[in-house]
């Protein structure tokens, strides 16, 4: 049975205001955002995200960022985390999305793996119909600080995305590795529900590329970055170890991981 080990990034005191700027979200209605899909996604329930209709606003209190260690504030210091990715070039010859088999229900139980991160990350538990068809519930997208009330508005990102970790050391990987790569429900950080805009503005950039708009989420991503980086035993290029470090200066984040069967 896959577990979803789901880190919480919001402090208790923050999900009343979180929650109800959700509630108030749902009564109105916003434009669909029609980005470009570099990354496409299956929402809940349908395969198209045009079938659905979700309303995304800015939260009533803006996340704070999450520190990248355990509860106790144990750990390895985000610089030295940074100091033990592997140096490599990135090389993007012979990579296919399908070669990351990935959205599986590893434990059978009706539930894919977009749907049990979605079921994991909600503020406001969904509805969970036949063949896990998700509706309601609340979600907050780190990224951008915005409260969403509509499953098929989000996104599930790879914090590392395919095509960056096929660059990075994947592309040598079987089959069977990119799929449990691809679906790797057993660490917090390797998944994440976020708004589709920031997940498509994202695509398949690294951080000397691309940085969540939130000012709060800097310090959580760069850690979930190296995290995820350092369980899977990818390397990094020297263009992407210079922005993590430069990022990293302010940030007194630590981190832990266990690295991936």
């Amino acid at each position: 049975m896959s577990v979803r080990l789901h880190r919480l990034r919001l402090p208790v005191h923050a999900l009343t205001a979180v929650l109800l700027s959700a509630s108030l979200a749902a009564c109105g209605s916003a434009a669909e955002d029609k980005t470009a899909d570099a990354k496409p996604s299956t929402t809940a329930g349908s395969t198209s995200e045009g079938a659905s209709s979700g309303t995304a606003t800015p939260s009533a209190t803006p996340p704070p960022a999450a520190p990248g260690g355990n509860a106790a504030g144990g750990g390895m210091p985000l610089a030295e985390a940074i100091g033990k990715l592997p140096a490599a070039a990135e090389v993007r010859d012979g990579y296919k999305r399908t070669s990351f088999k990935h959205w599986i229900d590893e434990d059978d139980d009706s539930c894919d793996t977009r749907e049990e991160v979605l079921l994991a990350e909600a503020l406001e538990p969904p509805q969970q119909g036949a063949g896990c068809k998700i509706t309601g519930g609340s979600w907050i997208s780190f990224y951008d600080e915005v409260a969403v009330t509509e499953a098929g508005k989000l996104d599930i990102d790879h914090m590392v995305p395919l095509a960056e970790a096929w660059d990075s050391g994947a592309a040598a990987w079987t089959a069977e590795r990119r799929q449990r790569y691809a679906n790797d429900l057993g660490f917090d950080r390797a998944l994440v529900a976020v708004t589709a805009k920031t997940n498509r503005s994202k695509g398949d950039k690294n951080p000397a590329q691309w940085m969540p708009p939130a000012a709060s989420a800097k310090c959580a991503y760069i850690a979930d970055w190296v995290a995820v980086k350092l369980r899977w035993g990818l390397a990094a290029d020297t263009e992407e170890t210079a922005a993590l470090t430069r990022y990293a200066t302010d940030c007194t984040t630590t981190i832990s991981y266990e690295p991936a069967p």
